[in-house]
């Protein structure tokens, strides 16, 4: 309720549950329950919000007059939907406690998604619904007031990878270079070497061209840094590496730096803890906010060990290679955990684009286009418009595209 009306709606809301309380009011009403007291606004509720547990629901999606909606309400109620279990149900990530198949790296696949399997994945349709209802409300009582929030954009920039040949050590660096010579990529050698004797900058330090980009457009971002040790997934320039740090020192004056967090700290606290404190350490300041590695969360245990890392803000919340809404809503929210039946004091941001879910589209063009349609959308309800680019991208050319150009043509478009 209060994610629908304060947060996304702007209204202030009280509760009651004694009958004479409610039939003084005067004001806006609402009853949530199987059939109505009086002449208010009624919504029939669903079994769901008042059951412990999980529940393998039947779910059948209907059209709300060109928007979809589910848990359907029957005739007498105002809406022809129960939009708080509906809500709930996404916004909980409800069906990643139920039995599903995970991919290779334990993720929660898209494709298993109610959203996905009917085809509003791209739709925030829990800030829909919720201006769809407050629209309902005006028209039934006329006087009820509400604060008008404005559409935001921030840029996530992914640093998993800082330097494709620089800061790597004597080690890795001679060993990456017999890998390119015995697989032939002698386009790798030459950039390579040319690196090391700082005849050109590295692919991937493009740092200095993000912060002035960012600084003049006036544009909001958060650089993830991972700093963590070199494992099979992790292969950042080690977190002792004094350019390093004074790269991440650097960039902490002029953005907001969170962590990145390593595969291998995936379900171990203690690392997830040190890997806080250490990026703390060199920034001089708390870091807040996370992103675990490939997008990996586990619902509920993941939050919880974030929790437990004293993190307060989470940007893991989408899906690598799909764009959309994994939560159903643009709009920040509190993690609810059904197993404790706790509002947990995490915040977690929703992102509706991945660089890498850009790479499905064949041009340019096409990849705006598809872009265009998320940040309409999210426009529409006054949202939070999140992207994810990572720095790895921006320094090359995949699918002959120009990330760097093509970043730039992005936020100059969506920052407004």
């Amino acid at each position: 309720m209060r994610q629908l009306f304060t947060r996304i709606l702007g209204v202030e809301i009280t509760f009651t549950t004694k009958v004479e309380d409610f039939i003084k009011h005067s004001g806006a009403k609402i009853t949530y329950t199987k059939q109505a007291l009086q002449n208010e606004f009624f919504v029939r509720s669903n079994d769901l919000l008042f059951e412990q547990g999980i529940n393998d629901f039947q779910i059948t999606v209907r059209d709300w007059d060109g928007v979809p909606c589910f848990f359907s309400a029957g005739e007498r109620s105002n809406l022809p939907f129960d939009i708080f279990s509906a809500s709930f149900y996404l916004l909980s990530r409800y069906e990643e406690y139920l039995p599903h198949v995970k991919d290779v790296h334990g993720r929660f696949p898209p494709k298993e998604s109610l959203a996905h399997m009917n085809n509003f994945l791209r739709l925030p349709v829990v800030d829909i619904w919720a201006y769809r209802l407050r629209e309902m409300l005006l028209e039934k009582f006329p006087g009820l007031e509400y604060t008008s929030r404005e559409y935001k954009y921030t840029s996530l920039i992914d640093v998993t990878t800082s330097h494709s040949y620089a800061y790597r050590g004597l080690v890795r660096s001679v060993a990456g270079l017999f890998y390119d010579l015995g697989t032939l990529k002698l386009r790798r050698v030459a950039d390579r070497v040319k690196v090391w004797f700082n005849s050109q900058s590295d692919p991937y330090d493009n740092f200095e061209y993000l912060v002035d980009l960012h600084k003049k457009l006036d544009l909001k971002s958060i650089f993830f840094f991972q700093f963590a040790a070199y494992s099979t997934y992790d292969k950042n320039v080690s977190p002792n590496h004094n350019k390093f740090r004074y790269l991440i020192k650097s960039i902490s004056d002029y953005s907001t730096v969170a962590l990145a967090a390593s595969y291998s700290s995936f379900s171990n606290v203690e690392l997830l803890k040190k890997e806080r404190k250490d990026l703390a350490g060199v920034i001089n300041r708390s870091v807040d906010a996370s992103r675990m590695r490939y997008n990996r969360i586990q619902i509920p245990q993941s939050y919880r060990d974030l929790i437990e890392a004293e993190f307060t803000d989470d940007y893991t919340m989408g899906y690598t290679h799909e764009l959309g809404f994994r939560a159903g809503t643009c709009s920040t929210f509190y993690f609810y955990d059904i197993n404790l039946e706790i509002q947990q004091p995490i915040r977690v941001h929703p992102f509706a684009v991945h660089d890498y879910a850009l790479n499905n589209f064949k041009t340019k063009e096409a990849m705006l286009e598809g872009v265009n349609g998320i940040y309409q959308q999210v426009k529409n309800v006054k949202g939070e418009f999140l992207s994810i680019f990572s720095n790895e991208l921006l320094g090359g050319k995949v699918n002959r595209v120009d990330w760097k150009d093509f970043y730039a043509q992005f936020i100059k478009r969506f920052n407004v």
